[in-house]
């Protein structure tokens, strides 16, 4: 602020004495007055009569004086104050929104310059990609500068990606700013067992300016329209939305209405089309629950997994096929020689925040022909072997630890014994390699009595490896990892065979844009899906 005060002619600066003339004529006008407000949305306002409001409006406004606006003939400016007012508008445009008040401490002149619409209106398109109606924001009076001061600056920290806390069913909120508004969307899986279909979405929230006061929040739940809400953020990475008018989530057919609608709207179907007596159970059950939740929510960001050119392919959100659970969303993450996918929404058995499936990148699985691949005791007899041998390495390198935590006596150094070892090392290094070597495609079929949600999974994929998947009893009560066969299929989707149910799960890349959702490091991503996991269990 120093360097700008020196800039503009205020405060004290080396060669004041040699600009004194100059300089004590600036300070005339009141222009030298400093102001210590730094809230954006004070930036530009304060110490200035509605009446100068009027008249020193950048754009059509009197141009300044003069003495202030060039420097004397043959010379270049000394000072900002010296650059014409339309010059000074694009430059201050050019910085970001959260530097302008600052910079409006400086002196009044540069807190009137920064009242310009026009550098509010970059900021707010640059920053949070907002094209506004102008004729629609003269209208409810409600300036570019208000929008980015009082919506979008103070609200920027609920942007993003979030997971509700509904107990074990979880979800994912999308926040993102839209027009004028910032909504929150409920992104719902495609009805189940339509793993390919887009998402559906429906708002939670919004909160927009319908003065120049303050920002309006309205719950957006239920059958009657737009109401009283509240915002409130709990901490970093955290916030809750509560509904103050509970009575618009309520319908006039009573419970039985409620559920037959949300029926539709989560399965696509009425009670009477499940013929499954379980699937009706676990359908009531999850509306029963959900609806505890329908006035107060807490919601906790998430990030999508960061990817790098070493991964089998482009990590992210995936929704895929559970059984008698219908279709619930999946992010898959790298790490190292490992691959996990992480419930965003949950279930009874396996809640949302658990590791539902790990696969084992270091051990890629050879199917047998096309023939052979039909019959499933031949298909888990390959993965037994597979997991014997995971078993014994894991045994292996625990033995190793244990003897290098342990001081051992000298022994003569071989040189054929060194040998051997790196022999045997690059050995499996080449064996790992040529197994990674797998063909472009090669034909797939589910082995008989592995039963499918949806039938029509792709008849190719590109390689196979060994995983382990994550089963519980209800309350997620007894888990324990099982082995499985994860098969990629092409970069947007995958599948995973679970031996000891017998029954395959399909998963779907999410192709939706998201924004304000990358992790700001590996770290802060592996710290997230560490929390999340943790509330989980």
């Amino acid at each position: 602020m120093a360097v700008c005060a020196r800039l503009c002619g205020v405060g004290p600066a080396r060669g004041c004495r040699r600009r004194g003339a100059a300089r004590e004529q600036r300070r005339g006008a009141a222009d030298s007055e400093p102001d210590t407000d730094t809230d954006p949305e004070e930036a530009g306002g304060g110490g200035v009569t509605e009446d100068d409001e009027a008249a020193e409006r950048i754009e059509g406004g009197r141009p300044l004086p003069p003495s202030v606006e060039s420097g004397p003939a043959g010379r270049a400016p000394l000072s900002l104050l010296e650059l014409p007012p339309e010059l000074l508008v694009q430059i201050f445009g050019c910085l970001p929104g959260t530097d302008l008040p600052s910079l409006a401490r400086v002196c009044t002149t540069f807190r009137r310059i920064l009242r310009t619409d026009t550098i509010w209106r970059r900021r707010c398109r640059e920053e949070y990609g907002v094209c506004e109606n102008l004729r629609k924001l003269e209208i409810t009076g409600v300036s570019c500068r208000d929008v980015y001061a009082k919506l979008l600056h103070r609200y920027r920290h609920i942007l993003g990606l979030w997971q509700p806390d509904i107990g074990p069913y979880g979800g994912l909120l999308n926040v993102v700013v839209d027009g004028l508004f910032i909504i929150g969307w409920m992104y719902l899986p495609p009805h189940d067992p339509h793993v390919d279909d887009p998402m559906r979405f429906k708002p939670l929230f919004r909160i927009h300016l319908m003065e120049r006061k303050c920002a309006t929040v309205e719950c957006m739940y239920g059958h009657k329209g737009p109401h009283k809400g509240h915002v409130q953020i709990v901490k970093k990475d955290e916030f809750s939305t509560k509904c103050n008018q509970i009575d618009h989530h309520r319908m006039s057919g009573g419970r039985q209405e409620e559920f037959r609608t949300w029926l539709r709207e989560e399965w696509g179907r009425t009670l009477e089309d499940i013929f499954h007596e379980h699937m009706q159970e676990l359908i009531l059950m999850k509306f029963i629950y959900t609806s505890q939740y329908d006035n107060c929510l807490t919601y906790r960001r998430i990030y999508l997994p960061p990817g790098s050119p070493d991964d089998l392919f482009q990590p992210g959100l995936f929704k895929g096929t559970y059984g008698s659970h219908g279709l619930e969303i999946v992010m898959l993450s790298f790490h190292g020689k490992k691959a996990k996918g992480t419930k965003i929404t949950g279930d009874p058995n396996i809640p949302a925040g658990q590791q539902t499936v790990e696969i084992d990148l270091a051990h890629p699985l050879q199917l047998p022909d096309i023939e052979n691949l039909r019959d499933f005791s031949e298909l888990s007899r390959i993965v037994l072997e597979v997991q014997e041998q995971v078993r014994r390495e894991e045994q292996e390198q625990q033995q190793e630890e244990e003897e290098h935590s342990q001081p051992a006596a000298p022994q003569p150094h071989s040189p054929l014994g060194g040998e051997g070892a790196e022999g045997e090392e690059t050995a499996a290094g080449a064996e790992g390699t040529t197994q990674d070597k797998a063909p472009a495609s090669q034909p797939f079929v589910l082995p008989m009595g592995v039963r499918s949600r949806n039938e029509d999974y792709p008849r190719t994929c590109r390689i196979c490896f060994y995983g382990t998947g994550l089963i519980a009893g209800h309350g997620f009560t007894s888990p324990e990892r099982t082995p499985g066969v994860f098969v990629l299929f092409d970069d947007d989707r995958f599948g995973f065979i679970w031996l000891e149910l017998k029954s395959f799960s399909l998963y779907s890349r999410i192709k939706v844009p998201f924004q304000n959702a990358q992790a700001p490091s590996r770290e802060a991503f592996d710290e997230m899906l560490k929390n999340i996991q943790s509330l989980a269990t």
